[in-house]
């Protein structure tokens, strides 16, 4: 099978996790014979530096005629300046409104491995396994501002089909997993979460009778996702609201390198980890990679159609942190093996490797 995947890899410790989620994907390709064309290109502060944009044109085009973006990480305090007019930030919006995509999946759960690195109890963390779907194009992100040197204003706009879409596409996750879908707003202040709470009521009733379906206030979702993680399947909710909520989930992972995401809803798919740039380790070869894999193999699910090679890899991911083996983030001092991260990018590449023969032997008989 054959696949165009743009490569955007970004600044800090965006090209570093990058090139071990690229190395999966090439382990991948030879295993089973696909073509993969990964095609590499500048985004962000690193483009901007190149070319005076954080999306240059050529990078765009790049991206439109691909099958899938697979991105690193963007930013850093090279240019955070609030003097820049631009800065990294304005490509990866415009990027997503360029791509079409408007829902970000963002899974989460416990490697039972990795109890010890969430701050959170053991008895809490067992069994959580929920899927936030957060809006992406909508909200205050996109709307009017207005600043002056006493005053400022961000508006908060949302139609109907932007919600409606957004609520479809995790009401069919939602049926896929345990019908049970949580819409998160703040319907008891803002109009804007009415509206959304009206949408996603008339949307579940109408097109998806078989779900459960619970409304929760944004505060009571922060408290319970920390007290009650278990209890959500999938979640979904407006653009900023999601932003906040899924990088407290990374509490419950134990680091936001194990986080990976997928923005679809376009023609291209977009796939990177949850984590930043991280500048501070940038050039240390100590960042966690795994999020990066995990992200690639979202992208083979979603985009490519490769179910089972997605498989693979989460599979791989497993079973190198069932042999003890941790990067620096996921090390509480029990840790059998600190590796850097080409070290643990080499290990999911062999445990693959494993995975796949083991696969085909048991098929085989």
């Amino acid at each position: 099978m054959k696949a165009r995947i743009a490569v955007v890899a970004g600044d800090g410790i965006g090209p570093e996790v990058t090139a071990e989620a690229v190395r999966v994907l090439e382990a991948i390709a030879a295993r089973f014979h696909h073509e993969f064309e990964l095609v590499a290109a500048p985004f962000g502060g690193v483009a901007m530096d190149l070319h005076g944009d954080p999306l240059p044109a050529a990078t765009l085009r790049t991206c439109l005629d691909a099958d899938a973006v697979l991105l690193g990480a963007i930013g850093g305090p090279k240019w955070s300046s609030p003097q820049l007019k631009v800065r990294p930030e304005q490509g990866l919006l415009r990027l997503r409104r360029e791509l079409g995509v408007y829902a970000n999946l963002r899974p989460v759960s416990m490697h039972p491995a990795l109890r010890a690195a969430s701050t959170l109890k053991a008895e809490v963390l067992e069994g959580v396994d929920l899927v936030f779907v957060r809006e992406l194009t909508g909200g205050i992100y996109f709307g009017a501002r207005t600043r002056t040197a006493t005053e400022a204003s961000d508006l908060c706009t949302y139609t109907a089909g932007e919600i409606e879409r957004v609520v479809r596409v995790a009401a069919r996750l939602a049926m896929s997993r345990r019908r049970r879908l949580v819409s998160i707003d703040k319907a008891n202040v803002l109009d804007t979460s009415r509206l959304w709470r009206e949408v996603t009521e008339r949307v579940v009733k109408n097109e998806y009778p078989q779900l459960q379906l619970e409304h929760m206030l944004v505060d009571a979702a922060a408290m319970h996702l920390i007290r009650r993680p278990r209890d959500f399947d999938v979640a979904v909710t407006e653009n900023l609201f999601g932003d906040i909520l899924t990088d407290e989930a990374a509490a419950i992972s134990g680091s936001l390198g194990m986080l990976s995401s997928a923005t679809i809803g376009g023609k291209v798919g977009l796939f990177e980890p949850v984590h930043g740039s991280a500048p501070d380790i940038a050039g240390k070869n100590m960042a966690n990679p795994l999020g990066a894999i995990a992200s690639a193999a979202m992208l083979l699910r979603h985009s490519g159609k490769f179910e089972q090679d997605a498989r693979d890899i989460e599979e791989a991911i497993r079973e190198v942190l069932n042999s003890g083996y941790r990067t620096k983030d996921l090390d509480n001092g029990n840790a059998k093996y600190v590796l850097e991260t080409a070290e643990m990018g080499g290990m999911v590449e062999h445990a693959l490797s494993e995975v796949v023969d083991r696969r085909r032997a048991y098929h085989a008989v």
